[in-house]
């Protein structure tokens, strides 16, 4: 058996101009730039120069624009931007989510493993289900498929795109002019999917990739998410507010890759991670209290009353948070929705103080200090098994993500518990899956 210490993975999550509502407010904020395509592809060069595992957009296929302070922080498609991305960066890799219910198979696999041949085999999928009616009107859907059926369809989503990723090899492509071949034809058959949801005959027109098909990621928290994560996926994002959570959660995949036969897989586990780091704990949390108090309580309220599925807009501020109904009644986001109850079993908080807890992040780990604190932090979580790496949700972009970058990966490499250095040329490799 290796003695080798195990070491974190860390990705990051891009969003607009940083996860804290307030971050576009601030002097010193990117808001002029999430329009321009070269603010990304600084962004993930910073990535990049913190070794970072992959650089991930999440996506939301409507624009609710409902007042004048709604960001538009899904400004492009995700593939098209992973694509202007892998053209300046040579490592990190490039994780784009793919919505299961207004996406075509076929075109989805073709475009993930055109990103991956262009970028050298460094591409993966976020497999969602989506959450609103606002994105199924703009798919000519009156509203959106219920949660069961969402995610009957991902199942079969899945299927299919394993099946075109791999139809067939490069090495299948012979372009051998002496003997008039181009392709061998005999190993470049249909794959003939013919099911509920979809219809694909194959095979697809890409061949699969260098690290053979996209890394799979999953992010939902519900029994149908963790049991479609458990069938398909590599890796799981996930919510956790604190350790108890983390191992909840470890214990529910556990127990599912158990309950699916299987004996030596072990998906790996990235919750979402929020920090404020400075050379002092005084300054970092002067960090987070700058923005704190730039935070528009009206857009704070709009986001709970999603988390929770109802309007919040009446609570009062400064009073205790009205009871809400158990997460076996919630039909909405279960994960966010039992990080909220989390959070209100722990803290027992005003409504006030329950929107600073969400306000950067939705309610993930939140880590406040100096680089040595946050560090061992995360080193217990990966020590305790709940947590193979984390997937950075930055406050604002780029000074949090270049805060954590020339911060806190020092002191990671300095215990041993992050790379120096990528090893291997693939997505796939740096995560060891």
């Amino acid at each position: 058996m290796s003695d080798q210490k195990a070491q974190l993975h860390i990705g990051v999550l891009i969003f607009g101009c940083g996860h804290h509502q307030a971050a576009w407010l601030m002097p010193d904020s990117s808001v002029e730039r999430v329009g321009d395509i070269s603010y990304y592809q600084d962004l993930a060069q910073i990535a990049e120069r913190g070794l970072f595992d992959a650089v991930f957009f999440a996506d939301n296929q409507s624009f609710p624009a409902k007042d004048d302070t709604s960001m538009p922080a899904f400004w492009f498609d995700p593939i098209v931007n992973l694509t202007a991305i892998s053209q300046v960066t040579h490592h990190v890799g490039l994780v784009s989510t793919i919505s299961s219910t207004f996406s075509n198979p076929y075109t989805a696999a073709r475009q993930l493993l055109s990103l991956d041949h262009i970028s050298g085999g460094r591409a993966g999928w976020n497999l969602v289900t989506s959450m609103t009616d606002l994105e199924a009107k703009n798919h000519g859907m009156a509203e959106l498929p219920n949660h069961d059926e969402r995610y009957a369809i991902a199942d079969e989503f899945a299927e299919v795109m394993n099946a075109a990723f791999e139809s067939w090899h490069p090495e299948d492509f012979k372009h051998d002019r002496e003997k008039n071949q181009l392709v061998d034809s005999k190993n470049i058959e249909p794959f003939n999917h013919k099911g509920v949801n979809f219809a694909v005959k194959g095979p697809l027109s890409t061949p699969s990739s260098p690290q053979g098909k996209p890394v799979a990621m999953q992010a939902g928290a519900s029994k149908q998410g963790v049991v479609l994560a458990v069938k398909y996926a590599d890796a799981v994002y996930s919510v956790s507010w604190n350790i108890e959570q983390a191992r909840n959660f470890r214990k529910r995949m556990d127990a599912e890759i158990a309950k699916q036969g299987y004996t030596d897989r072990r998906l790996k586990i990235f919750p979402g991670l929020v920090t404020y780091v400075g050379k002092t704990h005084e300054e970092a949390l002067e960090k987070k209290a700058a923005l704190d108090e730039k935070l528009l309580i009206e857009t704070a309220l709009k986001q709970l009353s999603f988390f929770v599925q109802q309007d919040c807009s009446a609570w009062e501020l400064d009073a205790k948070v009205p009871e809400l109904p158990p997460v076996e009644e919630f039909t909405g986001p279960v994960g966010r929705y039992e990080t909220v109850l989390e959070i209100i079993n722990d803290t027992d908080p005003t409504v006030r103080e329950l929107l600073g807890y969400l306000n950067a992040g939705g309610g993930h780990l939140t880590l406040i200090g100096t680089p040595e604190t946050i560090v061992d932090e995360m080193e217990y979580w990966l020590n305790e098994g709940v947590a193979d790496g984390f997937n950075l949700m930055p406050p604002t972009l780029p000074g949090s993500l270049e805060d954590f970058v020339d911060l806190i990966v020092p002191e990671l490499q300095k215990r041993g518990l992050y790379r120096t250095e990528y090893i291997g040329s693939t997505f796939r490799e740096y995560l060891g899956v």
